[in-house]
């Protein structure tokens, strides 16, 4: 089983592929390598791009030293915008049904919202589970209104205004928000979020919208 896990492994390294390609690449059975990979994609060792296709997962390139530009710019992102509003900072990244914690900066004291960089959190609540969504393809957002806990109208004002703003969502007396971080071509490949107690969110001050936008610009333009 490990050498079919490792042959997964380097059919995925020099790009995204389909299921059929891990087939034909390793001669593994395809109910064999599906369930391999996403055995993998659970624990980070493998991701899906937004057509579905495999690619290496961000824990296996943490682990091997290598630089994803987007997660080497967040982390000193979250950082500042942490600095700048004394709230837990995070960047979020869409990992098939999950959202994954890419980036995060937590206040030297007070009261925080621990999310470790690592953790797959739902897609069915919070503010940057809106954001992800939000500018889904019209078939995506169905499927994940079905299950969530925002509504077709939460996702309207997410893109008429630009950011989101969710408060016991996620999880009971936490408040978030979050603004889209967007690839040169313009799509939303991450959320960026400030998120902590619901009495320092539950009414986002302009100042700290501001600070969001600014740091989701940065990520945007790098």
């Amino acid at each position: 089983m490990i050498d079919k896990t490792v042959a997964l492994l380097q059919a995925a390294s020099t790009g995204p592929v389909t299921l059929a390609d891990l087939v034909d690449r390793t001669g593994i059975s395809r109910p064999t390598a599906h369930r391999l990979a996403v055995a993998l994609e659970h624990h980070g060792l493998l991701e899906r791009d937004e057509t579905g296709r495999f690619r290496l997962g961000l824990r296996l390139l943490q682990w091997g030293g290598e630089t994803d530009p987007l997660v080497s710019r967040a982390q000193e992102a979250v950082a500042a915008l942490r600095d700048a509003t004394q709230v837990s900072a995070q960047v979020y990244r869409r990992q098939g049904d999950s959202r994954l914690c890419i980036a995060a900066a937590e206040p030297a004291s007070g009261l925080r919202d621990s999310v470790p960089v690592g953790a797959l959190l739902s897609m069915r609540a919070g503010s940057a589970a809106q954001v992800l969504i939000a500018w889904s393809d019209a078939s995506a957002i169905r499927v994940a209104l079905g299950t969530s806990a925002f509504t077709a109208e939460d996702l309207a004002t997410v893109r008429e205004r630009g950011w989101a703003h969710s408060q016991g969502q996620r999880e009971p007396g936490v408040a978030s928000i979050s603004a889209p971080v967007r690839d040169r071509e313009g799509a939303v490949v991450a959320a960026v979020s400030l998120s902590g107690p619901i009495d320092r969110l539950s009414r986002p001050t302009k100042s700290q919208v501001a600070a969001l936008s600014r740091a989701a610009q940065r990520l945007s333009s790098g």
